[in-house]
C-alpha cells in the first residue's frame, strides 16, 4: 500500500482500489479516509471494516479548486481527530502526487502549521509530492 505517514495520526498516498489493500489500509490504523480521486469512490469498500470515507473528488488537471472542497476536505479531518485520539486520517488520489499532498497541506494549516514547514515536511515524507501550480 502506497501511504506516507506526515504526522502520526495524519497519512497521504495513493489509491486503495481494491479490498487487499484496504485490509492493510485499517491494519494501519486508518478510521477516517479522505478519498479525492475523482476516478474511483472507496466508499463500498470501506463499508464493511467501518471505515469512515469522504468521497471528495476533483480531477487531477492542475486548475485551480473551489475553496468548498478544501473545506470540507479539512472539516472532515478536523472532526475526525477531535472526536478521539486514536482515529487516523488517510488523504488519498490516484497517486498520492497532486491532489491528495494539496488537501494534506490545507489540513496542516488549519492544524497551526506555517505554510513553508508543512510543505517542507510533506515533502520530505513523500519525496514524490509535485505542488503545482494550480
Amino acid at each position: 500500500m502506497d501511504m506516507t505517514w506526515i504526522t502520526d495520526r495524519v497519512a497521504v498516498g495513493g489509491g486503495i482500489w481494491k479490498d487487499a489493500n484496504m485490509i492493510e489500509v485499517v491494519r494501519a490504523g486508518i478510521t477516517h479516509i479522505i478519498d479525492m480521486q475523482i476516478e474511483f469512490d472507496d466508499t463500498p469498500l470501506a463499508e464493511p471494516y467501518e471505515v469512515e470515507v469522504l468521497w471528495n473528488p476533483i480531477d487531477d488537471d492542475f486548475q485551480h479548486k473551489p475553496a468548498e472542497v478544501f473545506e470540507r476536505g479539512v472539516g472532515f479531518a478536523l472532526q475526525a481527530l477531535e472526536a478521539a485520539e486514536s482515529n487516523k486520517v488517510y488523504i488519498h488520489c490516484a497517486a498520492g502526487v497532486h491532489r491528495a499532498p494539496m488537501m494534506t497541506l490545507a489540513l496542516l494549516r488549519r492544524m497551526g502549521w506555517p505554510l513553508k514547514k508543512a510543505m517542507q515536511t510533506i515533502q520530505k515524507k513523500r519525496y514524490v509530492v509535485d505542488w503545482a501550480e494550480g
